[in-house]
């Protein structure tokens, strides 16, 4: 009898402990959901390090039932108010470049389809 107390009490110490490191991995997986939730919030942001996120309280950022992240725009806004140091210089214009203007060319005869040469040729015969 005595065997048997010491092997289910060996049995609820091991689940106990696989308990515990289950709820352990479940906080780590979250807290890393958060994080990379928070660096998305932080690049859409503008911020220019992602160091600045260490000085965000990320206890205040939480998932909610469908695993979703909740809380973190707003963190954000309030971080780019109280130190926009840590952000691009609001812009509006746009920052993508025109594309580089070239001189128009015409296509030579080699390079045309048997349809486009006949097509330019009867334009050309056209204007004489």
């Amino acid at each position: 009898m005595s065997d048997e107390n010491a092997t289910k009490q060996a049995i609820e110490e091991r689940a106990a402990a696989l308990e515990r490191r289950l709820s352990d991995m479940e906080a780590l997986a979250n807290a890393r959901v958060i994080y990379a939730e928070m660096k998305s919030e932080a690049v859409r942001a503008g911020m220019v390090d992602l160091d600045g996120l260490k000085l965000i309280d990320m206890s205040r950022v939480s998932l909610d039932s469908e695993g979703n992240v909740t809380g973190a725009s707003e963190i954000m806004r309030e971080v780019r108010r109280a130190k926009p140091w840590l952000f691009r210089s609001a812009n509006s214009s746009s920052s993508a470049l025109p594309p580089p203007s070239e001189e128009a060319r015409q296509k030579k005869a080699t390079e045309m389809s048997l349809d486009e040469w006949q097509a330019a040729r009867a334009d050309l015969l056209k204007r004489r």
